[in-house]
């Protein structure tokens, strides 16, 4: 394989007043073969590696009292809203019900303890702003700043981070807390948000200024 072209570094301050994170589509489908997506052909397993990041992370806000959002694909009942899927296996996906409402697939993994006053995002396209209640919930908490994190990076972590640097939001994608399918997917997708939509960083990294922030603010 080609050498691979060197992600944007980022080397400023990750804020922590205004921000929160977006936990994008850590559901049980993405990360257990025995469900839809691995019966239909897909081998969920390198998507684990986005698991122990995303719990560091989300103990690290709630710790510092940074609010932290929850997205599921979810499809309505009869999959009405599937609507025209390209790429590897749709109907096959579309015949088993995948993602389908109800199901026990969709639930976030256990391991994120999801909290009763955290907000859980119901979509059905990549992006976690498309037809959701997403923006309307930022803008009522006093949001400026996202930090993103999930599966996979090269669709649903980037269409939202995508779509989070167009309306102006100080966009963080973590990037030892995304997985995807294959590395090089992974790579690029935080090379071309890096490029123009976001920065990347490390849970360490957004440990490291929040801990700052902390001690100024105790100062």
């Amino acid at each position: 394989m080609a050498e691979l072209h060197p992600i944007r570094e980022y080397t400023g301050d990750v804020p922590k007043h205004e921000t929160a994170v977006i936990v994008v589509d850590m559901q049980r489908a993405f990360f257990d073969n025995n469900d839809s997506l691995g019966q239909a052909g897909f081998d969920v397993t390198p998507l684990r590696e986005a698991i122990p990041g995303t719990i560091e992370l989300v103990n690290l806000a709630r710790a510092n009292g940074v609010p932290v959002i929850f997205t599921r694909y979810v499809y309505s009942p009869g999959m009405v809203d599937f609507g025209r899927k390209y790429g590897a296996n749709p109907e096959a996906r579309k015949s088993t019900n995948s993602l389908g409402y109800g199901t026990a697939e969709i639930e976030i993994i256990p391991e994120l303890n999801v909290q009763p006053d955290e907000v859980v995002i119901d979509k059905s396209r990549p992006s976690s702003f498309y037809g959701t209640r997403l923006e309307p919930v930022l803008t009522g908490m006093g949001i400026r700043n996202v930090i993103v994190c999930g599966v996979t990076a090269n669709i649903c972590v980037e269409t939202t981070v995508r779509d989070a640097g167009q309306r102006d939001y100080g966009t963080f994608v973590v990037a030892d807390a995304v997985a995807e399918f294959l590395p090089e997917r992974k790579h690029y997708a935080l090379f071309g948000m890096a490029w123009s939509f976001a920065n990347v960083v490390n849970v360490a990294d957004i440990a490291r200024s929040w801990a700052a922030t902390s001690a100024s603010d105790a100062a």
